[in-house]
C-alpha cells in the first residue's frame, strides 16, 4: 500500500503486512499517510482493548501517537453536551464514548485520529461529520455512514476498517538506522488481577475499573506517561516527557483546566452567534489559564454578547478543591513522593503504579498521609 507521504511529506512511504496477504485493516476511503495509520493502528489496539477489559464500547482522540483522550461509554455531562449541542439523554453508547474521550482535551483533539470499538452508526457519524477530525479506524461502519463521512475535509477524510479478527505476530520488529530490533509482543492482560496488591486504603468498583482504563490508555501512550481519570474517561494524559513529575504535573493541569470547565464562571461566557465550536474551546481555555493579553482580552470581548464574568483566584480554588474521587495511574514506578503530592492537588483518591523504585516506602507514606488508596500492579508499560 503506498502512503501519502511518510512522518513528513518529504518522505515518500508505504505499508506492507508482515503476513502476506494479512491485512489487520484495510483503506475504505482516503489516503492515509504514515502517522496516520501509527495513529489508527494504536487507536485500534486501545479501544479493543478497553471495550474487551470493561465490556463497554470504547472510543480515542489520538494525535502524533498518543491519546488526547480516551473513554468508554457512559452519561454525557451537561457541559459537553452543550458544547457539541447533543441530548444527553438520546446520546447513544458509543456517540458518548468519542464524546467523553474527545471532551478531556478538546484543544489537543482539534485535527484528530478517532478510534472506537464497535461499527461506526448514523449517530456519530453525524457528530464526527460536524467536528475537527481528520480521519477513523472503526470494525465496521452502518449503510450510509462511509459517504457521509467521506465528503468531509473535501472527500480527503480517512476511513480505516480494522478487521477485529486480526491476531498479530507474537514478534514485534522495527528497523532503525539500518538496525532491526525484535522483541515479543506484551500481551499480558489488563485485568483485575493487577489490582490485587492493595497496598493502603480501600478500592471501590468505579475506582478499579478507571484504574484498569488508565492501564490500557497507558500501554498506547508514548512514555513517560501517567493519566488522571473518573468515571470511565480519561481527564488529563501526560506523555513523552523525560521527566515522569513532569508528566504528573502536564497531566494535572489538563485535568485542572477539564474540571474548571465546569466552573459557573467558565459556562456564564455567553458567545455570540458567529463563534464556531474550536473558537469558543480556545476562549475558554484562555479565560481559564487568565493569562490573557491585552490583545487577546479586546478579542474576548467581541466575541461575547455579554462582559465577560469575574472569575477570581479564591473561586478557582474553591471549585478546585471540589475534584474528588479522581484514579491515577503511571506506566512506570514512581520514583518520587513528589507525584503524589501534585496528583492529590486534583483530586486524586486512588493511584496504581507497577512499584519496585527504591522509594516506594516514600510512595507509600505520601498516600497514607493524603488518604490515597495505593495499588501496586508489579506491570510496567512503557510504550516507544
Amino acid at each position: 500500500m503506498d502512503l501519502r507521504y511518510g512522518m513528513n511529506p518529504q518522505q515518500s512511504a508505504d505499508a506492507t503486512p508482515v503476513r502476506p496477504g494479512r491485512w489487520p485493516v484495510r483503506v475504505v476511503h482516503g489516503r492515509p499517510s504514515y502517522i496516520n495509520m501509527l495513529d489508527a493502528l494504536n487507536g485500534w489496539q486501545l479501544v479493543r482493548e478497553a471495550s474487551r477489559c470493561l465490556g463497554r464500547p470504547a472510543a480515542a482522540s489520538f494525535k502524533h501517537v498518543s491519546p488526547a483522550g480516551a473513554a468508554v461509554a457512559g452519561p454525557v455531562d451537561e457541559v459537553t453536551a452543550q458544547l457539541h449541542g447533543v441530548d444527553r439523554a438520546e446520546t447513544g453508547a458509543l456517540t458518548s464514548a468519542y464524546l467523553r474521550a474527545r471532551d478531556a482535551d478538546p484543544k489537543s483533539s482539534y485535527g484528530d485520529f478517532a478510534a472506537v470499538s464497535h461499527p461506526v452508526d448514523e449517530e456519530l457519524a453525524e457528530l464526527l461529520a460536524q467536528v475537527v477530525c481528520d480521519g477513523i479506524i472503526a470494525p465496521g461502519y452502518a449503510p450510509g455512514t462511509v459517504g457521509r463521512l467521506g465528503r468531509k475535509k473535501n472527500g480527503r477524510f480517512l476511513v480505516l476498517e480494522a478487521d477485529p479478527a486480526f491476531v498479530p505476530p507474537e514478534r514485534e520488529t522495527r528497523e532503525l538506522f539500518g538496525l532491526r530490533l525484535s522483541q515479543q509482543r506484551d500481551e499480558v492482560p489488563c485485568a483485575e488481577t493487577l489490582l490485587e496488591n492493595v497496598v493502603c486504603g480501600a478500592l471501590p468498583t468505579t475506582a478499579a475499573e478507571d484504574l484498569l482504563l488508565g492501564l490500557v490508555v497507558l500501554r498506547h501512550t508514548q512514555s513517560n506517561s501517567v493519566c488522571y481519570l473518573r468515571d470511565g474517561a480519561t481527564l488529563g494524559i501526560g506523555a513523552g516527557q523525560q521527566s515522569r513529575v513532569d508528566c504528573t504535573r502536564l497531566a494535572g493541569a489538563k485535568a485542572g483546566t477539564w474540571w474548571l470547565r465546569r466552573h459557573p464562571a467558565v459556562r456564564a461566557l455567553a458567545f455570540g452567534p458567529g463563534v464556531r465550536r474550536q473558537d469558543r474551546i480556545n476562549w475558554q481555555l484562555r479565560f481559564i489559564e487568565g493569562d490573557l493579553t491585552a490583545d487577546e482580552r479586546a478579542r474576548l470581548s467581541a466575541a461575547l454578547a455579554q462582559p465577560v464574568p469575574e472569575f477570581t483566584a479564591g473561586s478557582r480554588a474553591e471549585w478546585t478543591a471540589r475534584l474528588k474521587g479522581v484514579s491515577f495511574v503511571s506506566d512506570g514506578a514512581l520514583p518520587f513522593r513528589d507525584n503524589v503530592d501534585h496528583a492529590q492537588r486534583h483530586g486524586v483518591d486512588y493511584i496504581a503504579e507497577p512499584g519496585g523504585s527504591i522509594r516506594s516506602t516514600e510512595i507509600e507514606d505520601a498516600c497514607r498521609e493524603h488518604g490515597i488508596s495505593l495499588v501496586r500492579t508489579g506491570l510496567r508499560l512503557f510504550h516507544h
